[in-house]
């Protein structure tokens, strides 16, 4: 059995070149640059890496270049979600030959089962995974895990935890107390960041959280200060850090508000494999003004891209940024805009 999985897990973008192929060397680049900005493990293949737009092969390349340029750095949590058994347990024994900590399976998705139907098909995946299985519970896009189920599950060895991207914080406290009692190694971790502190507060034991793309460092700060104990100071940054969430995820769609904010970093992400419409595309750079105005206020710019070494021009003083930021809402505003 692994060492208890914790901390913040970032769910990986994906790089992709011109052609809309996966960009091996931004992703590599990329990748280092999460470990060195302080996260505490990655997560390929999962919903913000865009995993069913991608081929079953292409999934498995992607989940080995994280583990090969990962090198052992960090815990790698690899998304092993397919249609179907027979293709989950597969993938299940494809990142355990690989290397992988453990996988992350959502629950069966397209058709929505009953209770009894998720809790079979974890079942059958747990009696026959050769590596440790995370289960992933995402109600806006896949059956429902219930906390009986979850409650049975755990009785499952190869079950070492749970991905709740709900944001429902009374199922996570429902959750923890129903199962840590008998397994005090069994993991929770929150998919939602708009809650990330106080699903630290009840108790979980980290965070998957898209944001880590683009602002590791100040998930990673939430995370510590929460360890700490200092939860004034940890509900600050939790504040700052929804204003950004919102534009991010509320306007574009996901997760291209993601990308366009890792961009902001200093990285290239190519457009994602989702067409857009015209009026889509129309409005892209609008909203990409509004993320990078929200994305200033953290100070970070894309001096921090990792192999770049950007110059220190990158570096704005506080003022210079406040001033950018007006002059940015009021050439919008000219323009009808806001």
């Amino acid at each position: 059995m692994s060492a208890k999985l914790q901390g913040i897990f970032t769910p990986t973008l994906v790089p992709l070149d011109d052609r809309g192929e996966i960009n091996e060397r931004e992703l590599r680049r990329f990748i280092s640059w999460l470990i060195e900005r302080g996260v505490h493990g990655l997560y390929p293949n999962g919903s913000s890496g865009e995993f069913t737009r991608f081929t079953s092969d292409e999934r498995r390349r992607i989940g080995q270049i994280v583990l090969d340029e990962a090198r052992g750095r960090v815990p790698v949590l690899a998304g092993a979600a397919e249609a179907n058994v027979k293709e989950t347990i597969a993938a299940c024994e494809a990142y355990a030959g690989m290397g992988a900590t453990a996988v992350a399976i959502v629950s069966p998705f397209y058709y929505r089962l009953a209770a009894e139907g998720v809790y079979a098909y974890f079942a059958e995946i747990a009696t026959n995974s050769p590596i440790d299985v995370t289960l992933y519970n995402i109600p806006m896009f896949a059956s429902p895990i219930d906390v009986e189920t979850v409650r049975r599950l755990a009785d499952f060895p190869r079950v070492v935890g749970i991905k709740d991207s709900s944001g429902d914080i009374a199922h996570m406290m429902r959750m923890i107390a129903a199962v840590r009692p008998s397994r005090p190694d069994f993991c929770f971790l929150t998919g939602w960041e708009a809650v990330l502190a106080p699903m630290l507060m009840i108790g979980c034991d980290g965070g998957t959280n898209a944001s880590s793309n683009a602002v590791p460092e100040v998930t990673r700060k939430i995370y510590e200060l929460s360890r700490a104990g200092n939860w004034d100071e940890a509900m600050k940054w939790q504040y700052r850090l929804l204003k950004l969430f919102d534009a991010m995820l509320q306007k574009f769609e996901f997760p291209d508000g993601f990308r366009a904010a890792a961009e902001m970093r200093g990285f290239q992400f190519g457009r994602s494999r989702q067409p857009l419409s015209e009026a889509q595309e129309a409005d892209r750079n609008v909203l990409r003004t509004d993320v990078e105005r929200v994305l200033s206020d953290f100070e970070l710019g894309q001096a921090a891209a990792s192999g770049e070494a950007a110059s220190a021009g990158f570096q704005l003083e506080r003022d210079q940024i406040a001033e950018l930021v007006r002059e940015v809402v009021s050439q919008l505003d000219k323009r009808g805009l806001l």
